[in-house]
């Protein structure tokens, strides 16, 4: 039976508030976290980033929070300032009918600033270790009411050497708090830290061992995330697709993908939880009879979709969790046809297709974007089908008498030539991408060097700069050049096509503690 957010005992205006947002069923860390955080036991739960694990603690922790209190009864610790904010930022509208205040605190901003924040009161407080420290010397954040303390990503913090700070902040919360431990790994200092600081203690754990997926085709491509609908639609353009759904993460999302397909010309028509049953009926008898072409969906509306000719599903969002990723690829190749399931992956989400790959046994292969030049010549091998499909049915009279005076005129190869251009012209999305200008960076012919301000100083080496590089932007070995590196930087070339993802992967990214900038270097004439 599945799981409704409706059955695990949620406030209505909480409720409205995850409507609002999209979200239509509890993931399974949600699914298995809010009861036992409302019962008020503590947590250590293992899951990776991407789960959905901030609402997995930040639900149950609106709903306990007094709102008539501006006191602190919730403290966060995040690793970096980037989490703090997006953590901060969804409790906020999950809390969005409730008169709940979380405020994000970290390093880098005006401690002032954010001494004036805590004098008007914020019932949640999220930052990072070293500024709560900061102000709990400086006596400007009291945590005697804090009823519930949260670790998120503690590996992180931990990697990064905040174990100390951290302890030093349970210390100074209310021994009868509870305690919420997330976390991707279980090393033993985590382990360690939660039997010396939780009681009545519950583990949550979201791996399920081996999960298989079907044998079908499996496909990714890496696409900045500016570029995600060209690219998209060069991929719709080159695919011979017959039945495909087209997977995104929230209801909001397929509404605006097939508002947009449908303007470039695709048959496609969304499906999510909001269409009311004769609605869904409707378009799902569209796709059956193959009206439409594209169905856009979320998890919970495709489930119970059994459609034996789909011979595609493609996650235009990553899947939150390897078992949502086989739910949907295994909508495709049933009764014995092929299938292809393709994914979408920005550069931010390569550590989430990494742990996908990890726990369901498949490599998925990598392509690349498809050119205009090719996404032509396939229309135009298309259109050269049809057009030999149809002589052969000879059914052509009518046509042929209204053409004879342009053929008379211009030729029949002209006028066939002259059809086959409109035709194909109409149906192409000409759009160039967006492409990044790196300029001169001294780099080989071919390749864009990038610099990088960590070096020996963070124990780096050949071998480890080629593994971030696969981990984070997924960049092959072949695709890397020359490597140098220095007391406290390091310069690295990657082949052109490469280097927007190597560019953007890297943004905001901590390697052993250390905040990584990778920026495309000076010509050598002028390195730092």
């Amino acid at each position: 039976m599945t799981m409704r957010f409706e059955d695990l005992g949620i406030d209505s205006r909480i409720l409205s508030a995850l409507n609002e947002m999209g979200f239509e069923e509890p993931t399974p860390i949600q699914a298995k976290c809010v009861p036992i955080v409302l019962e008020g036991r503590d947590v250590l739960g293992q899951a990776q980033t991407g789960t959905g694990k901030t609402a997995a603690f930040g639900i149950p922790l609106i709903q306990k929070v007094d709102e008539r209190s501006r006191n602190v009864q919730a403290l966060i610790l995040t690793p970096t300032r980037e989490l703090a904010i997006q953590v901060a930022g969804e409790i906020r509208k999950i809390g969005k009918q409730k008169n709940i205040r979380p405020l994000p605190i970290y390093g880098g901003q005006l401690i002032g600033h954010q001494i004036r924040a805590l004098n008007q009161g914020a019932q949640i407080v999220v930052g990072t270790p070293g500024r709560i420290l900061d102000h709990l010397r400086r006596n400007t954040l009291k945590l005697d009411d804090v009823k519930t303390l949260i670790l998120d990503e503690a590996d992180e913090m931990l990697d990064m050497g905040f174990i100390e700070d951290i302890e030093k902040i349970i210390k100074s919360t209310p021994e009868n708090r509870q305690t919420l431990l997330f976390s991707a790994t279980m090393p033993y200092e985590i382990k360690h830290l939660s039997k010396k600081y939780m009681r009545n203690l519950t583990n949550i754990s979201i791996a399920k061992g081996d999960v298989t997926v079907p044998l079908i085709e499996q496909l990714y491509y890496k696409v900045l995330e500016r570029d995600k609908l060209e690219s998209f639609c060069r991929i719709l353009d080159q695919e011979e697709l017959e039945l495909g759904i087209v997977f995104c993460r929230t209801k909001k999302g397929v509404d605006e993908l097939a508002d947009t397909l449908q303007d470039r010309g695709y048959l496609a028509e969304g499906l999510h939880g909001d269409l009311s049953q004769a609605q869904r009926d409707k378009v799902m008898h569209k796709f059956r009879d193959g009206s439409i072409e594209l169905l856009i969906a979320t998890d919970v509306a495709a489930r119970g979709i059994d459609v034996e000719n789909v011979s595609h599903v493609i996650n235009y969002d990553i899947p939150q969790d390897p078992e949502s990723y086989v739910h949907r690829v295994g909508r495709t190749g049933r009764a014995g046809r092929k299938g292809i399931a393709i994914t979408l992956v920005t550069p931010r989400e390569i550590k989430q297709l990494l742990a996908i790959q990890k726990q369901t046994k498949v490599t998925l292969n990598s392509k690349e974007i498809p050119s205009l030049e090719e996404v032509a010549n396939k229309q135009k091998q298309q259109w050269k089908e049809k057009l030999t499909d149809c002589i052969e049915k000879n059914d052509l009279q009518n046509y042929i008498e209204s053409l004879e005076d342009l053929i008379n005129r211009y030729g029949a190869v002209n006028v066939a030539a002259a059809a086959m251009k409109i035709t194909v012209d109409s149906t192409s999305n000409k759009i160039e991408m967006q492409t990044y200008d790196f300029g001169d960076t001294g780099g080989e012919k071919g390749m864009v060097r990038f610099f990088i301000n960590v070096g020996k100083n963070g124990e780096f080496t050949p071998k480890y700069v080629i593994e971030l590089l696969k981990e984070h932007a997924g960049i092959d070995t072949n695709f890397v050049g020359k490597i140098n590196i220095f007391d406290r930087f390091t310069f690295v070339e990657v082949a052109e096509d490469q280097a927007p993802f190597v560019y953007e992967a890297f943004r905001n990214t901590r390697v052993k503690g250390k905040r990584i900038n990778v920026e495309p270097a000076k010509p050598r004439s002028f390195n730092r």
